[in-house]
């Protein structure tokens, strides 16, 4: 049973990171999430040593761990108890994967950095999202009608599709590949241990 949690700005930053089975990083988590899936059986925590020494610990052994100087810690009826870092899946074997993101800079990586209907490199000064059935008629803002284009294309182009302006595309748009989960993890609140999983 999970003993109760003091209320802490730390429970709610993604500052564990998961590992598949086969101890590959697919995921983070917030601590309070990475508790009940300890709780529940449904992943374990690394106690990793400063010698990077790691040892997988159920829960009911974590509850037991001290905290030491470098551990963030939350407060509970029991004491303090030490937030992991990295928590291990007991039963998830595979590397999810996911598109991208749409983005100005996930667009400018699909097209190349290349306006899409002259063909030319861009400086990213001069690059923006055209929307190839104009927003103003019905388009929508999506990886197969958005293409990059020169700020002063797009702005002569206006609400006219391509062939109303004289324009042609370089090549249909259509959605990037999926790509693992692992490649869109970021370690932006720079934890330490994260380092021997992930770039």
């Amino acid at each position: 049973m999970l003993p109760f949690l003091h209320m802490n700005s730390t429970l709610h930053k993604s500052t564990v990171l998961v590992l598949n089975k086969g101890w590959q990083a697919i995921d983070t988590k917030t601590p309070a999430q990475a508790f009940c899936m300890m709780a529940n059986d449904s992943a374990t925590a690394l106690d990793i040593g400063d010698d990077g020494h790691m040892l997988p610990t159920c829960w009911d052994d974590w509850l037991k761990l001290p905290v030491r100087a470098r551990d963030h810690s939350i407060g509970t009826a029991r004491g303090l108890i030490r937030v992991p870092t990295v928590i291990v899946l007991a039963r998830f074997a595979k590397v999810p994967k996911r598109r991208p993101r749409f983005s100005l800079r996930n667009v400018w990586e699909r097209d190349g950095g290349v306006c899409q209907y002259t063909g030319r490199k861009l400086k990213p000064s001069e690059g923006n999202i055209d929307h190839i059935v104009p927003r103003s008629r019905g388009g929508d803002t999506s990886w197969e009608n958005c293409v990059l284009a020169h700020r002063a294309i797009n702005s002569r182009k206006a609400d006219r599709t391509p062939d109303e302006a004289g324009l042609k595309l370089l090549r249909a748009p259509k959605a990037p590949k999926e790509l693992p989960m692992n490649l869109f993890i970021s370690n932006a609140h720079e934890v330490a241990d994260w380092h021997m999983f992930i770039e």
